[in-house]
């Protein structure tokens, strides 16, 4: 199952309902509950453009970018999430519900350990980094976090959405 959808082609690209309703298909039939429709035309592009279709239980393990440029940028554009800022040590540092009613945008710089939760079916979310991506440098996962598919990821989950009851 892949992670990703192919990049989108063209000079102008707009999203409609049809665009929408397939990513979070998509989303809802991958494992992982989640994908990305790359917005970039190439892998190499100086800005990483991309919706990230979203399904509650996905599970990202909290990371923090670590090069200088590498700030982040999320707006939510359908849906919820939940959004947490750690510090060093794993405690949580602020809590950031972000929602598709105009409340949902968040920055972040380099070096902020971060994760979040789903808390709507269907989220969808545009995100943007400075690129190109390099797998090999992008993300430092957190240490104190279990790590995709191990099986203390659910009540990893169960105690994040704790903290947006």
């Amino acid at each position: 199952m892949p992670q990703a959808l192919p990049n989108v082609h063209g000079d102008v690209f707009t999203y409609d309902e049809n665009t929408l309703r397939t990513g979070c298909a998509e989303a809802s039939a991958s494992p992982r509950r989640r994908i990305i429709l790359p917005l970039h035309r190439t892998q190499d592009a100086l800005v990483q453009r991309m919706l990230n279709f979203l399904q509650p239980r996905t599970y990202l393990q909290p990371h923090l970018h670590p090069l200088p440029h590498a700030s982040e940028t999320i707006h939510v554009i359908r849906g919820a999430l939940g959004f947490i800022i750690f510090n060093e040590d794993g405690s949580v540092k602020s809590l950031h519900e972000l929602r598709s009613n105009g409340l949902g945008f968040i920055d972040i710089e380099p070096g902020v350990w971060h994760g979040f939760i789903v808390l709507e079916p269907d989220t969808v979310i545009i995100e943007i980094k400075r690129g190109p991506y390099d797998p090999a440098h992008d993300k430092v996962f957190a240490p104190w976090a279990p790590p995709e598919n191990s099986p203390s990821t659910q009540a990893a989950l169960d105690d994040w959405h704790r903290l947006f009851a």
